[in-house]
C-alpha cells in the first residue's frame, strides 16, 4: 500500500535547527551518443524511493528490451514549454531512462554579445531568462563594472535590490502558477498571474516595459524610480501576502496536491552537487546555499532575510521553498523602501555614464558625449572576470573577457536552468510516467536560459 501523505511540512529557514537530510543512494545513468541505449537500469528499493513507491513498481532488470518502449515527450508538448524534448524509456507505466534533448530554441546570445558594445549588452542578456530579466541585467552589469573598477552609488544599489527582489517574486509566482496548472490545479494558474500583474505594472511604470527591460546597466540604472513608487510598492507588499495565504489554503493540505507532489521527483544533496544543481531545487534538498548570503552583492548584506530550505528534495518541498522565498523577498523589499538612500542613480564617472538629459540642450560637449557613449560605447580595460548572483532558478554567472575595446571579446553565461535540467534523469528514474510533468514543472526551467 502507498503511504498516506501527511499535511506536515519540513520547510525551515536559516537560523533554526535543520532537520536531518536523508541519504538516498542512487546509481547514475549512462547516456548514449544519439538515442538511449540501455546499459544498466537505475534501481531504487522501496526504502530508497520513499512513500510514492510501492513494491509492484520495482521490476526485475532481466526484462527483455522488446518489452520496453521509447516515447518522445515534446518538443511540442505544452508542459515541455514547446522547445524541450524528453526521450523516455518506459517499462509499462514506469520510467526507466530519460534523455533531455535541448537546442530547439538556440538564439546564439553569447556569440551575439561579441558584436554589441558593453552598454548595448543589456538588451541582449535580458532576453535569456525572460522571467527574470533584471537578474540577467544585474549579473552582466556587475561583471562589466568589475572590469571597469567603478563605484556604484548607494541609491543605485538599493534600486537594483528592489527591482531584482520584485522580479524574484514575479518569477516564483509564475513557477507556482504553472506548477499548479501542470498538475491540475487550474485556479493556481489564475491566482499566480493575477498577483504577478501588480509587479509587472510597476515594472512598466519604472522601466517602460513589462519584460526585457534593459533597466539595470553598467554604472547604475537607466532612470530613477518614478514619482509615487512608494505607494505602488506598498500596494504590492499589502496584496501579495494576502494572496499567498489563498495559495496555502488551496494547496498546502490539499490531498490531491500532496499525493501528486510528496515523494515525487526526489533528488538528494549529493546528486545536486554532482550535477551542479542550485537554487530552490538544491535548497529543497536541505542545503542552505544562497549567494545573497554566501557571496553578497549590491549591498544586499545590509538587509535581513532567511534562507528557506527543505529536507526531502521532492516536488512538494520545491513548491514550499519558493513560497517561503517569496515571503523573504517581500521582507527585503520592505526594508529597501524604508531605507532608500538619496543621491544619484548612476555613477558619476563620465567615461561610463552618459550626461544628464537636461545637459544635452545646454552644452554641445554634452551632446557629443551622449552621442559617442550610445554609438561607440565605452572601452573596458583588458582582462577577464566571473560574477555570480542568486537568480530565481539558482546561480546565474557571467564570464566576461575584454581585450580593451568597447565590446566583449567573449561572454559566457552560467545558466541555472541549463544545469538544473541535467537532474531530470535522476529525478524521474523508476517513477510513474504520470509524474513526468510534475518533475519538469518543479524545476521551473526557462528554455531561453538553456538554449542561449
Amino acid at each position: 500500500m502507498m503511504a498516506e501523505p501527511t499535511a506536515t511540512t519540513d520547510i525551515w529557514v536559516s537560523g533554526t535547527e535543520a532537520p536531518e537530510v536523508s541519504e538516498w543512494m542512487v546509481a547514475g545513468t549512462d547516456e548514449g551518443a544519439q538515442e538511449m541505449e540501455r546499459d544498466e537500469t537505475v534501481e531504487r528499493s522501496v526504502e530508497q524511493r520513499g512513500s510514492r513507491v510501492v513494491d509492484d513498481w520495482v521490476v526485475d532488470d532481466t526484462v527483455d528490451d522488446d518489452e520496453r518502449m521509447i516515447v518522445n515527450m515534446g518538443p511540442q508538448h505544452p508542459s515541455t514549454h514547446g522547445v524541450l524534448r524528453l526521450n523516455i524509456e518506459l517499462e509499462g507505466e514506469i520510467v526507466r531512462r530519460v534523455k533531455p534533448i535541448i537546442g530547439y530554441l538556440h538564439t546564439g546570445m553569447e556569440k551575439t554579445a561579441e558584436t554589441l558594445t558593453f552598454l548595448q549588452g543589456g538588451t541582449n542578456v535580458t532576453r535569456m531568462d525572460y522571467l527574470a530579466p533584471l537578474h540577467n541585467e544585474l549579473c552582466y552589469s556587475l561583471a562589466t563594472e568589475k572590469l571597469l573598477g567603478v563605484e556604484i552609488p548607494p541609491r543605485a544599489q538599493a534600486i537594483r535590490i528592489l527591482m531584482t527582489e520584485l522580479n524574484r517574486v514575479s518569477s516564483h509566482l509564475v513557477a507556482t502558477a504553472t506548477n499548479g496548472m501542470d498538475i491540475g490545479a487550474l485556479s493556481m494558474m489564475m491566482y499566480g498571474f493575477r498577483e504577478r500583474e501588480l509587479i509587472l505594472a510597476f515594472f512598466e511604470k519604472t522601466t517602460g516595459l513589462r519584460m526585457n527591460h534593459n533597466y539595470i546597466r553598467p554604472g547604475g540604472v537607466a532612470a530613477d524610480l518614478p514619482d509615487g513608487w512608494e505607494e505602488d510598492v506598498a500596494e504590492i507588499l499589502e496584496r501579495i501576502p494576502l494572496a499567498m495565504r489563498d495559495y496555502e489554503d488551496l494547496l498546502k493540505e490539499n490531498p490531491i496536491w500532496l499525493g501528486r507532489t510528496r515523494g515525487v521527483g526526489i533528488i538528494t544533496v549529493d546528486e545536486c552537487l554532482a550535477y551542479g544543481v542550485t537554487g530552490p531545487t538544491l535548497r529543497a534538498a536541505g542545503v542552505p546555499w544562497d549567494l545573497r548570503k554566501s557571496q553578497p552583492y549590491s549591498g544586499i548584506e545590509a538587509y535581513e532575510f532567511d534562507v528557506v530550505t527543505g529536507s526531502r528534495g521532492d516536488v512538494y518541498d520545491r513548491y514550499r521553498v519558493r513560497i517561503g522565498e517569496m515571503h523573504q523577498s517581500l521582507r527585503i523589499i520592505e526594508q529597501v523602501v524604508d531605507t532608500m538612500p538619496r543621491g544619484d542613480y548612476k555613477t558619476a564617472d563620465r567615461k561610463v555614464s552618459p550626461p544628464p538629459r537636461q545637459r544635452i540642450d545646454e552644452s554641445m560637449e554634452a551632446l557629443i558625449h551622449h552621442f559617442k557613449i550610445y554609438t561607440e560605447g565605452f572601452k573596458v580595460p583588458a582582462g577577464e572576470t566571473y560574477v555570480a548572483i542568486e537568480a530565481p532558478r539558482g546561480e546565474l554567472g557571467c564570464y566576461l573577457v575584454s581585450d580593451g575595446s568597447g565590446a566583449p571579446l567573449r561572454m559566457h553565461t552560467r545558466a541555472p536552468s541549463f544545469s538544473n535540467l541535467q537532474a531530470l534523469p535522476i529525478m524521474m528514474a523508476d517513477s510513474l510516467v504520470a509524474d513526468t510533468v510534475a518533475c519538469i514543472a518543479s524545476l521551473d526551467p526557462v528554455m531561453g536560459d538553456v538554449d542561449r
